[in-house]
C-alpha cells in the first residue's frame, strides 16, 4: 500500500499543477471543465499493468471504464495501461471522449494492480484520484442581497437523481437549496439509463419553489433465440413469449433472463440492454437427462437400475454358498 500511495500523490501533484496552468483551481481534490484532457500519472511497482475504472454521480456503483461509461467494471471492463521498467504508469484521460457523456460533478478515478471492481477492492492494492467536473457558466448566487433569499425544495422519480443548477452540480435528489438570490434558474435532473430532463425554475424573494422530476428511461432491445427453439422466455420474473423472441422499450438497465423447456435444464442469464441498440443472445439449453425420455416417461435412470442389478448378483451368489 504505501507504493500505491505514492502513486497517488504523484499523480495529484502533476495534474494540479497542468490543470492550474490553464487556469482552472484547485482546492479540493483536482477541479477541470468538461471537455478538458487530464493527465493521469503514478508508480506501481507490484504489476506490470495498471486498472482504472470511474466512479460517481449517475454512475454503476461498481465502476465503468474511462472512455465509456455503458462498459461496466463488475463485467469486466477496465482502461488498463502498461507499466514501465521504472514501475511508472501514464495515461491522459480525455472527458470529451466519453461515450455517453458526464454529468458535471465529483468523480472518483480507481488505480487497481489487478482487474477487480470497487466490489472486490479487498482483493486488491488501490489508491484513488478525485476529479471535480464542471461547465463554465453562471453559478448560483448566495450572497447577501436587499431582497430576502428564497429557497428550492427538488425531487425526482427515480430518487437520487443528480441536480445541476446554472451549470453548477448540487447534490442529488430529495434535495433543498437555501440561500438563493430571487430570479430565473435552470435545473437540470438526470440519471444514469434515463433521459435528462430540463426546467427553469423561478425563485422568489422569501418564498419556496417546489419541483418535482419524473424522469424517462432510456430504452434498447433484446432478441432471445434458444436451442431448442420454442422455449418459454421470462425476463425479471415475467412471461414475455416463446424463442425466438424480440422485445423492444426495455429499460437501458440489467435484466435476468430466464428460459426453460420441458425435458431441459431451465438456463438464466444476466443481460445489459443498452440505449437505442437491440442486442442478440443464444440460449443452449442441457436435457435433463443424459438418455432422452427417461425422466419425462418415468423410467429408472439407467445407473439407479445397474446397481440394483449388481445388489441382485450379490445376493444370489451368497445364497449358493454352502
Amino acid at each position: 500500500m504505501k507504493t500505491h500511495c505514492i502513486a497517488r500523490f504523484a499523480g495529484i501533484l502533476l495534474i494540479g499543477f497542468i490543470l492550474m496552468a490553464t487556469g482552472a483551481t484547485a482546492t479540493s481534490g483536482i477541479q477541470a471543465y468538461m471537455g478538458d484532457t487530464i493527465p493521469l500519472t503514478g508508480y506501481s511497482y507490484s504489476s506490470q499493468s495498471v486498472y482504472l475504472f470511474l466512479t460517481g454521480p449517475n454512475l454503476p456503483v461498481n465502476g465503468v471504464a474511462l472512455d465509456n461509461i455503458y462498459a461496466q467494471a463488475d463485467e469486466g471492463h477496465f482502461t488498463r495501461v502498461d507499466v514501465d521498467s521504472d514501475g511508472h504508469w501514464q495515461y491522459k484521460w480525455g472527458t470529451n471522449a466519453l461515450a455517453g457523456g458526464l454529468d458535471a460533478g465529483t468523480y472518483t478515478i480507481w488505480v487497481v494492480d489487478t482487474p477487480n471492481d470497487r466490489s472486490h477492492l479487498a482483493e486488491a492494492d488501490y489508491s484513488t484520484i478525485s476529479v471535480s467536473l464542471g461547465n463554465p457558466g453562471i453559478s448560483i448566487d448566495t450572497t447577501n442581497t436587499p431582497a430576502m433569499p428564497g429557497t428550492m425544495v427538488l425531487s425526482s422519480s427515480p430518487n437520487q437523481s443528480s441536480v445541476v443548477v446554472n451549470n453548477a452540480y448540487q447534490g442529488s435528489t430529495p434535495l433543498t437549496l437555501n440561500g438563493l438570490s430571487p430570479g430565473m434558474y435552470t435545473v437540470t435532473f438526470s440519471r444514469f439509463g434515463y433521459y435528462p430532463f430540463s426546467t427553469p425554475v423561478l425563485v422568489e424573494s422569501g418564498s419556496v419553489s417546489e419541483v418535482t422530476a419524473s424522469l424517462v428511461h432510456k430504452t434498447g432491445g433484446l432478441t432471445i433465440n434458444t436451442s431448442p427453439v420454442g422455449a418459454q422466455v421470462m425476463i425479471d420474473g415475467a412471461n414475455v413469449g416463446i424463442s425466438p423472441f424480440t422485445i423492444t422499450n426495455l429499460p437501458s438497465d440489467r435484466h435476468s433472463v430466464n428460459v426453460s423447456y420441458p425435458g431441459y435444464i431451465s438456463q438464466e442469464q444476466s443481460i445489459t440492454v443498452i440505449e437505442n441498440q437491440t442486442k442478440e443472445i443464444t440460449i443452449v439449453l442441457i436435457p435433463a437427462s443424459p438418455i432422452p425420455g427417461i425422466r419425462a416417461a418415468g423410467l429408472v435412470p439407467a445407473t439407479l437400475l445397474a446397481g440394483v442389478i449388481a445388489m441382485l448378483l450379490v445376493i444370489v451368489r451368497r445364497s449358493r454358498r454352502p
